[in-house]
């Protein structure tokens, strides 16, 4: 074997790998692990399949994601980048008129800061609680909301949860 073409070889093999790992994790190529939350009411069980089938195939630019388990509760865009969970109980927070949020095409949002950086957004005033998780790279996309916002409006009507 030739000095020459060994490390030649080797470069080649780490390339290979190096692409390879870079593959295995790009977003959007491997289920994302999403606890759905504890099982709600019928009714609100059911204002979330509706949901589930109207969410967008993208959001800030990320493909949709299988969820393990799958759940017409959760849905998931790159990984876990972006997280859905539906027909969560009604969260504490909502209750403090100090609390910030935000209206994205008529869809109020309740929003907190995570620890890691990221965020979460909470809908309010409507008839089953939507949380979505963004992680930190991806909370800084304003347009985030749009296509979500969207099919929240088309699926959840306006009211307030009894969950």
């Amino acid at each position: 074997m030739s000095l020459h073409r060994r490390p030649f070889r080797l470069l080649a093999m780490s390339a290979v790998s190096a692409l390879v790992a870079l593959v295995g994790c790009a977003p959007g190529d491997s289920g994302a692990r999403v606890d759905p939350p504890p099982a709600p009411p019928a009714d609100v069980a059911g204002l979330c399949a509706a949901l589930h089938k109207e969410l967008p195939e993208t959001v800030a630019g990320l493909a949709r994601t299988t969820t393990e388990p799958v759940s017409d509760l959760t849905a998931a865009w790159g990984g876990s980048a972006i997280v859905l969970r539906c027909g969560i109980p009604k969260p504490p927070k909502m209750a403090d008129p100090k609390q910030e949020g935000v209206e994205v095409n008529g869809v109020g949002w309740l929003l907190e800061k995570t620890s890691d950086g990221g965020f979460r957004f909470t809908t309010g005033s409507r008839l089953a609680y939507t949380e979505v998780q963004v992680d930190k790279e991806h909370a800084t996309d304003a347009g985030m909301l749009v296509g979500l916002s969207a099919a929240v409006a088309e699926a959840v009507p306006v009211g307030i949860s009894s969950y």
